[in-house]
Order: C-alpha cells, then sequence, then structure tokens
C-alpha cells in the first residue's frame, strides 16, 4: 500500500500529500483489525452502546507500529509519546526523495473545467497581464507618493527618511480605516492572528480580540463590498498596492513613534490620494516610457502567444485603463510596431470596473496619433482604437457573448469578476506571486513542515481523549509544537503576513474570491504556451472535510472502515 502511495504520489501533483496520507494511513493501520482506544477512525465518533454510552477502549488492538493501546490506568504519558515518535518515524520515511518539486511554476491551474477549444474569442487586460513590470517600480511609487505628501500634503519631513520595504506587505490584505489596522483575513472573515500590524508594528493577539469585541471574527456588514470597498474596510486587490500598504504602515509608523495624534480617516485618504496622483497624472507612465527595459518584463514571450493565438485563427481584444499612448508604446516595446494587427479591438480608459456595469458611458475613437474622434459608433472596426464605452454596447456591436470569451486580468474584482458572474465569459486571473509560492511549496522545508504539522494535528485529535494530568501535559507539548511549525511555514512566504492564498489552516478571503471570480489562474501569460491551444482543464477534485481518507491530517492516527481503501488511492 505505501508503495502504491508513494508511486500515485509521483505522478499527482499537487496531489501529494492526499496520497501520502492515504498510504501513510494505512500503512500504520494494516496491522490492526479494529480502530483506536477511543474512536472509530479518522476522528469518528465511538460506536455507542447500548444506552447511549460510548464505547471505551475495552478492547484495544495494535495500533501503528504494534504498539499496544494503554489499559486501564497504565502509563499514557509513555504510550502518546510512542504513538508520537513511531508517527514521526513514518512520516519521514515515507516522504521519497521526489515528492519536491511536484509543482510546476509554469502551469495554469484550474478552479473549473475549461477547453480552450471552445474558446473562440481571447480579451487581455493590460497592466499586470500582458506587460510585467518589474519590483523596481514599487520603490519608485512609494518615494513619489511619499514625496507628494510631504510637499503638498505638509506632512512631517521625517517621512522622507523612510524607504520602501520589498515583502513588507502582500497582496489580499484588509486595512480597518478607524483601527489602523492592516491583517490578513481567511475566507470565513477571521482575522489571522499574528497577521495584524499597526504601522510597522505587529498588535498582540489579545489587543486585536479586545478591539473587535472579543472575537478575532469581523461581521459582514464591515467587510469589503463586491469592489473590496466597505464602510470600514478596505481590501487591497491591485499588485499596485504593494507600495500603497507600505507607505501607510510607515506614515503610521511615524506617527506613533513620533507621539502625533492623526485623524484614521483623513489619514487613509490623504495616501490613497497621493497614490493615485502617481497613477492619473501620469507620473508613472513616464518612467516607465523612459526604460522599458528596466520595468518590463517578458515581453518577448507576449508577442509569441499572441501570434500563436492569431495562427490558430483565434480574435483578440484588449480593454485597459491604461492611455492609448502609453499602452501603444508598450506594446510597440513587446510585441512590434504593428502590435495592432493582432488585435480586432483595442479599448483604452475603459474605466473598469464601471466598465462592465454602466450602461451611460458610450464608445469615443481615436486616430492613429490618439486623438480624440466625435462621429458616433455605430460598430467596433478591428485595428481602431477605442476609449470609454461600456460592456451592454461591446456584446452589442460585436457578438461575443458566453463561454466562447476567455478574459485575462489580474484585478479579480475590475477586471473579472462581473464578467463570470452577470455575462457568463470565462476568466483567467493572472497572479505572478504564484510562482514565489510554488517555488516555496517545491522545498524539502515546507513538505516535511507541512506534513509533520498535518500528522501532529491527527494525533491530537485522536488523542485528546486522555485527559489524565500527565497526558494534558503532552498534549500542550503538542499543541506548542504545532503553533510553531504553522509559524514557521507561514514564515517561508512571508513573515508578516504569511501566503497570499492560506491562513494557517483555511484559503484567505483572497483565495475564495481566487477560486469564485476565475476559471483558470497562473502566474503569467506565457504560461498559456506550455499547452495545446485545444488542451482542456479539469480542476482536480479537492476532499472535502467528510471525505476523511484522503485528508492528511489523517496520517497513520487510525483508518476508517471503508472498503476498497487500496482504489481510493486514484482519486483526487
Amino acid at each position: 500500500m505505501a508503495a502504491l502511495g508513494i508511486a500515485a504520489l509521483r505522478r499527482g501533483g499537487g496531489a501529494a500529500p492526499r496520497l501520502l496520507a492515504v498510504a501513510v494511513s494505512c500503512h500504520g493501520c494494516r496491522a490492526r483489525s479494529g480502530s483506536g482506544p477511543a474512536d472509530g477512525g479518522h476522528g469518528q465518533p465511538r460506536e455507542p452502546l447500548p444506552g447511549g454510552r460510548a464505547r471505551r477502549g475495552a478492547e484495544p488492538g495494535p495500533v501503528a507500529g504494534g504498539q499496544p493501546a494503554p489499559s486501564e490506568g497504565a502509563d499514557t504519558r509513555s504510550y502518546l509519546w510512542a504513538r508520537y515518535h513511531e508517527m514521526k518515524k513514518l512520516v519521514y520515511d515515507l516522504l521519497p526523495p521526489g515528492v519536491c518539486n511536484l509543482l510546476n511554476p509554469a502551469a495554469i491551474y484550474a478552479n473549473n473545467e475549461i477547453s480552450l477549444g471552445d474558446v473562440e474569442i481571447y480579451g487581455f487586460d493590460y497592466d499586470y497581464t500582458l506587460a510585467q513590470y518589474s519590483n523596481l517600480l514599487h520603490s519608485m511609487i512609494f518615494n513619489t507618493a511619499r514625496d507628494i505628501l510631504i510637499e503638498q500634503f505638509k506632512y512631517p519631513e521625517g517621512l522622507g527618511k523612510y524607504d520602501y520595504i520589498p515583502g513588507f506587505a502582500i497582496r489580499g490584505l484588509h486595512y480597518d480605516v478607524q483601527k489602523s489596522l492592516l491583517m490578513k483575513i481567511d475566507a470565513f472573515h477571521y482575522v489571522q492572528l499574528g497577521t495584524a500590524y499597526r504601522g510597522l508594528k505587529p498588535v498582540p493577539d489579545e489587543e486585536v480580540i479586545e478591539l473587535y469585541g472579543g472575537t478575532q471574527h469581523i461581521p459582514l456588514y464591515q467587510m469589503s463590498d463586491f469592489y473590496g470597498k466597505g464602510p470600514s474596510l478596505k481590501q487591497f486587490m491591485d499588485i499596485f498596492s504593494l507600495p500603497e500598504m507600505t507607505l501607510l504602515s510607515s506614515v503610521i509608523d511615524y506617527f506613533i513613534t513620533h507621539g502625533i495624534e492623526f485623524d484614521q480617516v483623513h489619514l487613509y485618504k490623504d495616501i490613497s490620494d497621493a497614490i493615485r496622483d502617481v497613477h492619473v497624472k501620469g507620473v508613472m507612465y513616464k518612467w516607465i516610457e523612459k526604460d522599458m527595459e528596466q520595468y518590463i518584463l517578458h515581453g518577448d514571450e507576449i508577442y509569441a502567444v499572441l501570434n500563436r493565438l492569431v495562427n490558430h485563427k483565434k480574435k483578440l481584444f484588449l480593454i485597459t485603463n491604461s492611455p492609448f499612448s502609453f499602452v501603444d508604446k508598450g506594446m510597440k516595446h513587446m510585441v512590434g510596431k504593428n502590435w495592432r494587427d493582432l488585435f480586432d479591438m483595442v479599448i483604452v480608459q475603459a474605466d473598469k470596473p464601471n466598465f462592465f456595469t454602466d450602461r451611460r458611458k458610450p464608445f469615443r475613437k481615436l486616430d492613429d496619433n490618439g486623438s480624440l474622434q466625435w462621429d458616433k459608433i455605430n460598430q467596433l472596426e478591428k485595428g481602431k482604437i477605442y476609449k470609454e464605452g461600456n460592456l451592454f454596447d461591446f456584446l452589442r456591436l460585436t457578438g461575443w457573448r458566453g463561454s466562447k470569451v476567455l478574459y485575462f486580468g489580474d484585478h479579480l474584482y475590475s477586471d473579472l469578476a462581473d464578467l463570470m458572474l452577470r455575462h457568463g465569459w470565462r476568466t483567467g486571473a493572472i497572479v505572478p506571486e504564484l510562482e514565489t509560492e510554488i517555488r516555496i511549496i517545491n522545498t524539502e522545508q515546507y513538505m516535511h513542515s507541512l506534513t509533520w504539522q498535518q500528522a501532529l494535528t491527527g494525533l491530537l485529535e485522536r488523542m485528546q481523549m486522555y485527559q489524565d494530568a500527565e497526558s494534558k501535559q503532552v498534549l500542550l507539548e503538542w499543541m506548542k509544537e504545532r503553533q510553531e511549525i504553522r509559524s514557521l511555514t507561514k514564515n517561508l512566504f512571508n513573515p508578516q503576513f504569511g501566503s497570499i492564498f492560506r491562513t494557517f489552516h483555511n484559503p484567505t478571503y483572497f483565495s475564495r474570491r481566487l477560486v469564485r471570480f476565475s476559471d483558470i489562474y497562473m502566474a503569467s501569460i506565457s504560461c498559456l504556451l506550455n499547452y495545446d491551444v485545444n488542451f482542456t482543464f479539469y480542476p482536480r477534485r479537492t476532499p472535502l472535510q467528510h471525505e476523511a481518507p484522503l485528508w492528511m491530517d489523517q496520517l497513520c492516527t487510525g483508518c476508517m472502515k471503508t472498503p476498497f481503501l487500496e482504489e481510493m488511492v486514484h482519486i483526487r
């Protein structure tokens, strides 16, 4: 069974932990004829005796590795540590050398089944979708917005000593304006303790819980609305928001350090306005246009993607909020001077997400020099440039509806949400952070830490019925070790906030929206080059909580009385 699990593991990519769990669990359980001392296996409740009493471990069989369950009055402490050490040995013995590097950073991952053969029309955002930018841009945005605060908003000159901190923040964080808290929230609206920051310093867990009325939970009415905006909470979903979060934290840090009182709402608005000015006034565009080699990444791959699609008779269009002159120079740099020949439609300054919901703005045509024309638009012509407009006129004039259209963007709300939920287009999310996160997941340190953490969690769940004083002490030591491993695993991704996809065990709020608003997701648009244009993406069958035999935390902690368990190895 163990060999079967390892073989399947080597085939299964991201399913490795689940398949390994089945193999190791059954390896440890095959010697016993029944379940462990207290439950029905895999965390199942004990079978009741007549009269409703739970069956005690009066008939213990051998457990993993042949350790007998302790009899009444026996040394449970020794028994628990024996289980612990045998579990640890099984985990490390059964992780084969090839268990790492299972995930490919250049792969495309599916949330929903989609066949590219059914897609006739491909649409793209521009910034961080076709054009990927160097991290140097974040420092420039931070420095310029900081200087705007000092020179125009008359903030203290001491702020000039703060520089951008690469890797301080991650995408998807929430900011509580009234409490000046930057934090990571999971899919169930709970703050991940240890990830709440006021300024550049973490806020103690006890204070966070007190601030929210004795709980980690953020009430739904306070949460961000459909587009990441709420009465008191802002969610930062844009990659461009990384310097904004860092500037926000730096300014608060300065004010707190120097004992300066401030109005939280005014401070947040001032910083948002300063960041907006960097974009709206065209400062950022000028930097990029001046040195495209330094700021734009992977340009040659973009031409390869677009040219390949056109050669396979696919229609292409571009909808972006950026101005034409900026897009034109960037596309000429990446694709060549005839880049417009590849596109059936180009729409600039679209004002997404309003483009997808507001019917009032008509399309305006631009001439070849980008100058505005005045004629009424009754058709959208190939190779022409259009400004503003709205999706409803776009659908009426093109007839491009439903699942034959696949649109790519990096912003889950502004680019993808409306298209998927209201218009039935297929959507692809560009998540540049995915490449770095997968490289971390592929490390031996991460794989061993995660595997042992899940195994230890299973042990805690199964052994919690031992409630004598010595056993409680053992369980407390295990819980402390589990928390240390969780913190270590979190810090591998980001010391302050961890992974953008997970809290300790739940998906993040960002991750849940990623699943909801995208059919597929990938690190960059160039990942399309790794697949045939008719390729079908099949999402992996992810175990639900009641599908216990496939879960990692059941590792060797007892096997459900499930027939044909060996055949279940093949379920993904």
